[in-house]
């Protein structure tokens, strides 16, 4: 957070701010808020903070500090924020995790008003009386926490802004200040006189206010600025000025202040003098987002010229005018198409000071429009600034503009069919010939960059079309008799989807009344490491303090996607400031990783971002930099294989085929009504875990040992690709993992190779190594979800029975195996999911193509296989013009039965979250009210589609289930845990502590858990599958079990005794207080020769329904609520269990809605970065998500009869946008 005071409004003013976009010299006179100042366990922990973690708002915890900070400098500016600020504050904050409900709930806390809803006569809402039904049947609790333990928040115990500083405002310095840098110099003029001087010394030189074009330039395409002068001081830059012509705007204002400035604008003066302003503010609220926008310019976004601008087509058609000053005087120039489109340049030496907007005319009518992939935070695919003025009292146009972004390289103006449109009539006619010149005059070529060319020519019509309604609606408003009346049918066009506030009923099954009071297990407890999550205090890899002598580690990728290595050349590498050495193939001590996957490029380079080579330096700046400058020479190969379908052309894959088949598909297509074929192409996703790719590798002194700090999900797979690296014993390597900052299959297998690159280095130069991968290096190497292409074939009766089925799958696995093959087995063996299909073939095989290879990836194969698997049953419900609930409830298993792999299960909860969801759903009823809706409105519809899930967890083989760990109690009773999980924000080491305080019968603040490493616990399997907590669990269980057992005699002969008083007794008496655990594994086998095992050691069952509104007009959708139903048994903690099935569900609404994976037809990866690739923020959420573990049924096989709920991205959301 960063603090100012404002001398002239005599006002503090606090705004959240991207801490990675502040130039630390642009914070002069600045106060500086973070999230360690904010509160602390040592200390005192702020109501904020507090509530996040007993709310459940944090898993992982890598995006927690910036939850904090944003909710924190909210309630500084207000103490009792509206939900609609609240909302506004967290667009601008992602998380991969939580799915946001419980985030917002914590920030919708101080809120004083119900956001959900319009209270009833006795003054209740309307979810506390659902709650009230949910508990009063069986024995079903809705609370994950208790409010009434919130501390309250009392803004008298902030901290004041500094005295010095306000001083500093009041009586500001005129002299220049300058900083100089290794490569830059930044210098900051007190007056306007003195920037126009440095501007004319140094004209190239870049204008910085909040750094939002300049930096990510700086830092992403190494641009190099030697000066850059900040305006900051210069006060003419940010005057506010109001006469009867309108408004001008300092061009240094923030978006933020320039939207505060509107509001209050459009408050004071008539509607029809306000109609730019407003349209301003629209776009104003979902620009960027909060944090962004209290750093962004007004000057500097339209300066700029992003063709992607949501401001400029709004100023362009609003004649606004730019005031523009120099050594050699002032100058006014219109913002307008000539400006836009780059033809009207500033000179170099001028600067805008400022930015005149007028009031708009009696007649004039000013619309603004955008379409994004999401609705904060994302640039527009489309926008567009539309005005037209009509002759007083009448409908004929005497003038018109229409501004489109996003259609082209600049903001495009139809200013040729504008001028042909004037002194038409506003009607129909006009409308029909305007559709066809701006088409005609704003052109698209199919080859246009960013694709999506018929789409982004339909927003250019849509937005028109939209235009006109406003135009007639508000013509009609004026004068009611003198215009026709618009059908209702056509207006709701008009009406964008509400930012709303999520909210939701989380419901499970009460803990038994008999149940001991210190007995945790089956309570929503708070993540362990909660409210470190929240002040901060969590360490994360690249958070541990720096090792003396420790250099960094940048790396060099490969650019051609197949070719022959000719030659590295680093020499001038070696000469650049810092670098201490570059480390290639050649350096390798031990294995190069295997022929198939090499660590460092050997020889030839099969994609690109493979890494070739690594910097080692004293700062990342200079590896990064230097990096820039290694030389490598290419020789092409051919053929290169880039898509599924290349792969199969070129007969390229990576392992045999792999089949599974029951029945008799041959004599059942014979038989059957009709017979449908198709294809479905399922693309990529990225993990996007917030914390990115981390290792730091510290030789030690003696005996070639090491100690690897990594976030990784398999701490053993690391110690052992390091050991081979190195030509050493895995005795000598120790793996840390104290937390991982999200994983999702990520950092299964990819942190073993960057690890042992590292552990080079560090080999080679002698010092420990930190290694850090940006964003976009992490994107381009590690590659995602295996992108599929199913094609199906199926028979089926008419009444939607399907009687035969045969599938064929290709993934693409990528330029090395991986767990390719691993993934198109369970494809393939979770492809039937919930329904039965007498005869079935299925097949698949993994392509081997020139990309980074794809990974592990939460649902591991099941999130593309079933979705194919719906397609078509889909397509049949259609074709037998059936509800599509029908069909699958139809073809749905019923009684025990066998799988594809003849495993023999029990349906019974599959069929009872169908039938349950069905009903908390009110399925039918919002069926027919949605019916009726599309039946009401033209332009906008609504959709429900409910989904069953039948999900097998964990591995193929027996030896992926074991677990191992270590208990020790002290002699003063505490216990310290150790385990071989990994805690990935999943709450394993909670469930941990909750199965240790139940075995041990001790409350939890008796136990601790610390740091997952393989000295303590070896030879650990990897956490992941859905298994972690099962296994490990079992592992405390037994170690538990047997301390339990050496101290029974004790506690028997004195059962008053305390807890402390027998663990001391035991040690007297010579008895060991410490024990390893171990679970050998579920029986678990897969033959694919035979085509049949029994591969999981229980199936998870689930249901989920969603309901959709869309726009027809420009494909905006709204998911306005979705129920999920879970079977997980006995929960161990249902905090930790729902928290999961949100996340989950929202990674899934990202995959199948909006997340996409771009690349160059060579490979080249172009969404690399949060500004390409859009994950879920906050406004995408269901506005009501209702999530309910069945009343649980024992499931003897897992610990405490529980299970891992899984809803493992399976998201109903785009099957209600079809319905829809």
């Amino acid at each position: 957070m960063i603090s100012r005071y404002d001398a002239i409004a005599e006002k503090i003013r606090h705004f959240s701010v991207t801490a990675c976009l502040v130039p630390i010299c642009s914070l002069y006179g600045a106060a500086i808020t973070t999230v360690e100042g904010v509160g602390s366990t040592k200390t005192r922990i702020h109501p904020v903070q507090e509530r996040i973690a007993k709310s459940h708002g944090t898993q992982c915890g890598f995006c927690t500090p910036g939850m904090v900070m944003s909710i924190y400098t909210l309630l500084r500016n207000h103490p009792e924020p509206s939900p609609e600020q609240l909302m506004e504050t967290l667009g601008g904050n992602l998380c991969r995790c939580t799915g946001y409900r419980p985030i917002v709930e914590a920030g919708s806390s101080f809120s004083p008003s119900s956001s959900c809803c319009q209270m009833n006569r006795d003054g209740r809402c309307c979810l506390d009386q659902k709650q009230n039904e949910h508990e009063s049947k069986a024995n079903v609790c809705t609370k994950l926490y208790e409010k009434e333990e919130f501390q309250p928040l009392d803004p008298t115990q902030e901290f004041i802004f500094p005295p010095e500083l306000m001083r500093m405002a009041e009586e500001p310095q005129k002299k220049v200040l300058t900083f100089h840098g290794e490569r830059t110099t930044w210098i900051t003029p007190g007056t306007l006189n003195d920037l126009l001087g440095l501007k004319k010394k140094y004209p190239k030189a870049p204008l910085v206010v909040g750094n939002t074009c300049v930096g990510p330039d700086m830092k992403f395409r190494e641009v190099v600025h030697p000066v850059i002068l900040s305006p900051a001081r210069t006060l003419e830059l940010f005057v506010v000025a109001t006469t009867e012509e309108g408004l001008t705007l300092g061009a240094g204002l923030s978006l933020a202040r320039v939207k505060d400035i509107l509001a209050d604008v459009v408050w004071k003066l008539p509607e029809e003098r306000t109609q730019t302003y407003r349209a301003l503010l629209k776009h104003l609220s979902t620009l960027a987002g909060q944090q962004i926008r209290n750093l962004a310019s007004l000057g500097g976004h339209i300066v700029s010229r992003l063709t992607t601008s949501d401001l400029n087509p709004i100023l362009g058609v609003g004649h606004c005018i730019l005031n523009i000053a120099s050594i050699e005087g002032t100058q006014h120039i219109p913002l307008n198409s000539h400006f836009l489109a780059g033809d009207a340049n500033l000179k170099p030496e001028q600067v805008l000071v400022s930015v005149f907007i007028p009031v708009s005319e009696k007649w004039a009518f000013v619309s603004a429009f955008r379409q994004a992939p999401r609705q904060q935070n994302a640039l527009a695919t489309v926008n567009a600034g539309m005005r037209v003025l009509f002759k007083d009292g009448t409908h004929t146009i005497a003038d018109l503009s229409i501004f489109y972004g996003g259609v082209g390289p600049t903001t495009r103006s139809a200013t040729k069919s504008c001028r042909q449109l004037i002194g038409r009539c506003w009607d129909e006619r006009m409308l029909s010939d305007a559709c066809r010149l701006v088409l005609d005059e704003v052109t698209l070529p199919d080859s246009a960059p960013g694709g999506m060319v018929e789409f982004r020519r339909t927003l250019m019509i849509s937005f028109l079309f939209k235009f006109y309604l406003d135009v007639l609606q508000q013509l009609k408003m004026r004068d009611p008799s003198g215009y026709p009346d618009t059908s209702k049918k056509f207006l709701d066009a008009l009406a964008d989807f509400p930012l709303t506030t999520p909210r939701g009923i989380q419901s499970y099954e009460r803990v038994d009344p008999q149940q001991p009071p210190q007995d945790p297990v089956g309570r929503p407890v708070m993540h362990q490491s909660g409210v470190k999550h929240a002040t901060g205090e969590a360490v994360f890899c690249d958070d541990m303090p720096a090792f003396s002598g420790e250099l960094f580690l940048a790396v060099v990728t490969s650019t051609r996607p197949h070719a022959k290595l000719i030659s590295i050349d680093a020499s001038e590498a070696l000469a650049s400031p810092g670098v201490v050495d570059v480390i290639t193939a050649q350096d390798v001590p031990g294995d190069n990783g295997s022929e198939e996957e090499r660590l460092y490029a050997q020889d030839k380079v099969a994609c690109v971002g493979q890494v070739v080579c690594t910097v080692a330096a004293d700062s990342y700046a200079h590896a990064k930099q230097a990096t820039q400058k290694v030389k490598i020479e290419y020789e092409d190969v051919e053929p290169v294989i880039v898509s599924i379908q290349d792969a199969i052309k070129h007969r390229s894959f990576i392992g045999p085929e792999k089949k599974l088949e029951q029945g008799n598909i041959e004599a059942a297509f014979q038989s059957v009504d009709q017979i449908i074929e198709g294809e479905v192409h399922f693309g990529g996703q990225e993990h996007f875990y917030m914390e990115t790719q981390s290792v730091l590798v510290v030789p030690k002194a003696e005996d070639k040992e090491v100690d690897i700090y990594v976030s990784s999900q398999d701490a053993a797979f690391t110690q052992e690709m390091v050991a081979h690296t190195l030509g050493v014993p895995k005795n000598r390597i120790n793996c840390h993992v104290k937390r991982v900052g999200g994983a999702f299959g990520g950092k299964a297998s990819k942190p073993a190779s960057l690890a042992a690159m590292a552990a080079v280095a560090a080999n080679k130069t002698g010092h420990p190594i930190r290694f850090i991968l940006e964003r976009g290096d992490d994107m381009l190497i590690t590659g995602g979800r295996h992108p599929l292409l199913g094609k199906y074939k199926v028979g089926f009766m008419n009444n939607g029975k399907i009687e035969a089925a045969d599938i064929e799958y290709h993934i693409n696995g990528g330029c090395t195996p991986d767990e390719s093959e691993m993934v198109i087995e369970y494809a393939l063996l979770k492809l039937e999911n919930a329904y039965k299909i007498p005869n079935l073939r299925v097949r698949g095989r993994a392509c081997k193509t020139n990309l980074p290879s794809n990974t592990a990836f939460r649902g591991f194969g099941f999130p593309q296989g079933a979705f194919v698997t719906e397609v078509w049953l889909a397509a049949v419900a259609a074709k037998c013009n059936l509800p599509p609930e029908r069909v699958r409830e139809l073809n749905m298993y019923k009684a025990i039965d066998k799988t594809i792999h003849k495993q023999e299960f029990d349906p019974k909860n599959l069929r009872r979250c169908w039938e349950k969801c069905l009903e908390s759903s009110s399925y039918y009823i919002r069926r027919k009210a949605a019916e009726e809706f599309n039946q009401q409105h033209y332009w906008k519809k609504r959709g429900l589609a409910i989904i069953p899930m039948k999900f097998s967890v964990g591995f193929p083989k027996s030896f992926y289930y074991q677990a191992a760990a270590l208990v020790h109690i002290y002699t003063d009773g505490s216990v310290l845990v150790a385990h071989g999980g990994v805690e990935l924000g999943q709450g394993i080491n909670t469930k941990m502590i909750q199965v240790a305080s139940r075995e041990l019968k001790i409350p939890m603040s008796y136990i601790h858990l610390g740091e997952m490493n393989t000295v303590t616990v070896p030879n650990t399997i990897g956490t992941g599958g859905s298994t972690g907590a099962d296994v490990n669990g079992k592992a405390v269980q037994n170690a538990c079990q047997t301390l339990l057992r050496r101290l029974e005699p004790i506690i028997s002969q004195s059962p008053q005794g305390s807890w402390e008083e027998w663990v001391n007794e035991a040690f007297t008496q010579s008895i060991s207080l410490s024990a390893t655990g171990y679970f050998r594994g579920y029986r678990a086998d897969m033959d694919w020769e035979k085509g049949e095992g029994n591969m999981p050691p229980y199936f998870v069952f689930g249901a989920a329904c969603s309901e959709v509104e869309i726009d027809c007009l420009t494909g905006a959708h709204k998911n306005t609520r979705t129920d999920i139903v879970m079977d997980a048994s006995f929960s161990i903690n249902p905090a930790v269990d729902i928290g999961q099935i949100e996340g989950a569900f929202t990674q899934g609404l990202g995959l199948y809605t909006i997340e996409e994976l771009k690349y160059s037809p060579e490979g080249v990866l172009y969404t690399r970065g949060p500004n390409q690739y859009k994950i879920p923020s906050v406004t995408d959420v269901p506005e009501e998500l209702h999530v309910s573990l069945l009343t649980p049924t024992p499931n003897p096989i897992a610990i405490y009869s529980s299970k891992i709920p899984k809803i493992d991205c399976k998201c109903c959301k785009p099957w209600s946008i079809a319905v829809a």
